[in-house]
This record gives C-alpha cells, sequence and structure tokens, in this order.
C-alpha cells in the first residue's frame, strides 16, 4: 500500500455498503474505484483493469485477489500487482481506513 503520510482522507462510503466478498464501484469527483472487502480488510483500487480497461467493480472477490470478470487477470488487493495474466502491469491503490462506520481513502488528489 502506497505510503500517504499526511494524507487526507475522504468518505467514499457506509461500511454496509461494502460487504464480505463484495466489490462495487464508487466515485470521488472524477476517480472511480472499486472498492473490496476481503478478511474484513478493506481494498481500494482503480476501477480499471490495465488489461482492456474492464471494470473491476464488475469483477470478483476471490482468495487470490480481485478478478477482473473479462479476462481473468488477478490483482493483489493491497499492492495492485498483476498475480495472473494477461494483465502486467498493477492497478492503482489507495489508502484505506475505516472508522465510525465509514469507508475513508486517501491519495484522491
Amino acid at each position: 500500500m502506497p505510503d500517504t503520510g499526511n494524507a487526507t482522507y475522504v468518505r467514499v462510503a457506509r461500511s454496509g455498503q461494502v460487504p464480505e466478498g463484495v466489490v462495487r464501484r464508487f466515485f470521488v469527483g472524477d476517480t472511480e474505484l472499486a472498492v473490496s472487502r476481503f478478511e474484513g480488510e478493506v481494498y481500494a483500487s482503480a476501477n480499471y483493469c490495465t488489461h482492456l480497461a474492464c471494470h473491476l467493480s464488475s469483477g470478483k472477490v476471490t482468495e487470490d485477489g480481485l478478478l477482473c470478470s473479462c479476462h481473468g487477470s488477478v490483482f493483489d488487493f493491497a499492492t495492485g500487482e498483476p498475480l495472473s495474466p494477461p494483465a502486467v502491469k498493477p492497478i492503482k491503490v489507495y489508502e484505506v481506513r475505516e472508522k465510525n462506520g465509514e469507508i475513508l481513502v486517501a491519495g484522491l488528489e
């Protein structure tokens, strides 16, 4: 996960909007995010696969990572690194905090 130092966190969703094992799409300004929850931890990334720009929010949360529904690429939740082809470039990931029933994301400037 990137080091955001004294980053500003922005409210993206209520915690209940992203249940365990689910990935959802959210917008913050012009930024489109895929927000998922795996083993209780919330993750946020760019919503576009680096292979052919498919929506990752249409994919699935798996034990291996975030699965793109178009061609089967899997990305590490925390680092965005591709774990299986055809994608070879990482997706952008964001630092996430969950506080008082809200999902907050940093690095959206």
